[in-house]
């Protein structure tokens, strides 16, 4: 059905709100008319979307009203779960009476998020059997271990499940397990030639994306689409990016390349049985070359490849060329599921030649550095200094490309990160079009339905001492000890690094009876839901924590942080980016690390309100905020609270927010 023989637009969003028993809102309506406009007209929408907008259905509602195939790309699994468990459904259900028609939907992952038949039933190739100490890890693993128990319960799940998706595992099973049942796209034999093929869930998947009206899938795999030119996603005519903030991160995730010693012995390993001794002898020798140099490598970025690390990765990628020519060339009839063996090989040494042969040919466009972690030794990495142009060139061609977030505004304006998304600003974008203009768009942002001047307070601590790079913080310690026992617990204290949320946890927990929790003691979800259970608990942690809480009510009713949250100056990407910037004449800092600052500080300022009852106070510990330059830029990207700088009326504030929270047995 075309959009014009359609219900008008009004009527369906009413319809929608009502079955999900929700409340119509001028912001949700003016961002589903835009949304209708872009898809009508195929152009391109950036929508600010302040939490509570409802913006779900915002954008949910026009596309399935125009009744061509949209896909949705999220960035986290919490949203795509909403999506298809909640949203879809109910909104599917209230459409049909009006539309005439019962539009269908389908989520579809990466294959590895799939429990592979193969894997399952065959066993893991021995090298990787060899690796883990299990040739058949159903044998081998105990019934009393914990793989044990969770490769049994993954055969028995394998019988119920309809999906094979892991995320439908409930609970779930370690990443050891996982890998046991499940494979990547390179390690993959195909349908065709698998003989569970017929079986196969990540291809069911497939095909019942290409039947959907509406795919969610989320950012990585929207990426690979666009990046790697095989299409995975099915043809559509309307892109919806949601949690837009997080887009460019991911996509660099999956434009990036790594090398470390572990996985080139691994592709030697598994390659050896498979090609002839002089493939295999070269490919050993490079692999111990490259070992031998990573053992030296300091952590730091390579503006020029050294010529010792030049020689290492040719050897390895001349080596790897010839590998790859003999995996392709020779077959063992005798060697047990030889074909999955050959597969897995293959990919790992592919991996390795594309890695070695992009760092070799050395593109201006390329950031490379040596990275060293305490755990797993030195990597080499390659990543892109910007995907501004791979994305004007991939995302915005033939088809409407929605994106939205509750933080897309940063310092008041939509042109960061329409520049990072490799958009014009909106005022210079040229009104004739012509065929090698950047993509048009407009920016639109749709308010949020609460109060944010009554309902919080911006307060930033100008008075304590300008953070420095090392050392403890112990103005900023007694600082944060007081506003969290003027506020009886109910802190969501988000630090910089793991360090710092660390410091302050063990210093608090000496000073306070209030329960301290600190991410990485138990799982995430754990944590916030202990949080949530207990007004007086407070809750430290670091990123996942800027943009994971959802906790609405007086359990979080003080949110602090503890500095600006820059990029490490020593972070090779973001301060390659940012010398970038200087060259071209720009303002490097400002485009890249307060633009970085800005967008983790709205976001995390944003677990604040959560529902339209919620009162509380932003609590920034830099006073940087207040003083620097830069600091009215950091302000403009948060939530409108009110501001202030006088820590008496904060404790005044916090004090009268935990008496009422108490009163109402909170």
């Amino acid at each position: 059905m075309t959009e014009s023989s359609s219900p008008p637009l009004a009527d369906l969003l009413h319809a929608a709100v009502t079955t999900v028993g929700g409340t119509e809102r001028p912001g949700q309506t003016a961002m589903a008319q835009a949304v209708a406009e872009a898809i009508d007209d195929c152009s391109h929408l950036l929508v600010q979307a302040g939490t509570g907008t409802g913006k779900s259905l915002g954008y949910l509602v026009p596309a399935l009203a125009h009744g061509e195939r949209v896909v949705v790309a999220t960035a986290t699994l919490a949203l795509q779960r909403q999506l298809v468990e909640r949203d879809l459904p109910r909104t599917v259900e209230a459409l049909h009476p009006l539309l005439r028609r019962r539009p269908e939907f389908a989520m579809l992952k990466g294959r590895s998020n799939y429990l592979c038949l193969h894997r399952l039933h065959e066993g893991v190739p021995q090298e990787d059997a060899d690796e883990a100490g299990l040739f058949d890890p159903f044998e081998a693993a105990t019934p009393t271990s914990k793989l044990g128990k969770d490769l049994l319960r993954l055969r028995d799940w394998s019988d119920e499940t309809e999906t094979g998706d892991r995320d439908d595992l409930s609970p779930g099973v370690s990443d050891r397990a996982w890998s046991q049942v499940s494979v990547t796209s390179r390690e993959c034999l195909g349908a065709s030639k698998c003989a569970y093929g017929a079986e196969c869930f990540a291809e069911a998947a497939r095909e019942r994306a290409k039947l959907a009206d509406v795919v969610v899938t989320n950012h990585a795999l929207l990426a690979i689409d666009a990046i790697e030119g095989a299409p995975v996603l099915p043809s559509h005519e309307v892109l919806i990016v949601d949690e837009a903030h997080e887009l460019v991160s991911r996509v660099t995730g999956v434009a990036s390349g790594e090398l470390t010693p572990g996985q080139v012995n691994r592709a030697v390993r598994r390659a050896a049985k498979l090609v002839n001794e002089q493939a295999a002898d070269a490919l050993q020798t490079a692999s111990e070359g490259f070992e031998r140099l990573m053992e030296l490598a300091l952590p730091g970025r390579l503006e020029k490849i050294p010529e010792d690390l030049g020689y290492v990765l040719m050897a390895l990628r001349d080596a790897a060329r010839t590998v790859i020519s003999a995996l392709g060339a020779t077959r063992d009839a005798s060697v047990k599921d030889e074909d999955a063996i050959r597969k897995q090989a293959l990919g790992s040494v592919e991996n390795i030649h594309q890695v070695a042969e992009r760092i070799v040919e050395g593109s201006e466009y390329d950031v490379v550095w040596y990275e060293r972690h305490d755990r797993f030794g030195a990597s080499l990495r390659v990543a892109p200094l910007s995907v501004s142009g791979l994305l004007r060139e991939k995302l915005f061609d033939d088809r409407s490309v929605v994106l939205t977030s509750a933080t897309l505004k940063l310092g008041g304006d939509f042109n960061g990160v329409a520049a990072s998304l490799g958009l014009a600003p909106e005022s210079a974008q040229d009104p004739e079009g012509g065929e090698e203009a950047a993509p048009r768009w407009q920016g639109l942002d749709v308010g949020s339905p609460f109060d944010y001047s009554k309902q919080g307070i911006l307060y930033v601590a100008k008075h304590l001492a300008q953070p420095g790079r090392e050392g403890s913080r112990a103005d900023m310690l007694d600082e944060l000890a007081e506003l969290v026992e003027a506020a009886g617990g109910r802190t969501l204290g988000l630090f910089s690094s793991m360090r710092a949320a660390q410091a302050a946890a063990e210093d608090l927990r000496g000073r306070l009876d209030a329960p301290i929790l600190l991410q990485g003691e138990e799982t995430l979800g754990e944590l916030i839901r202990a949080f949530a259970a207990d007004a007086r608990t407070c809750l430290f942690g670091t990123l996942s924590l800027w943009q994971g809480v959802d906790v609405p009510g007086p359990s979080c009713q003080l949110v602090v942080m503890d500095r600006v949250p820059f990029p490490r100056p020593d972070d090779p990407l973001m301060s390659a980016r940012q010398k970038a910037v200087e060259e071209a004449g720009g303002n490097g800092f400002m485009a890249v690390a307060a633009t970085h600052a800005a967008l983790l500080m709205a976001q995390g300022a944003g677990r604040l309100v959560r529902a339209s009852d919620d009162r509380g106070i932003v609590a920034v510990l830099d006073p940087r905020v207040e003083r620097a330059r830069y600091g009215s830029f950091l302000r403009k990207s948060m939530p409108d609270f009110w501001y202030t700088t006088d820590r008496n009326q904060v404790r005044r504030s916090l004090a009268a927010i935990d008496a009422a929270a108490k009163a109402q047995g909170a």
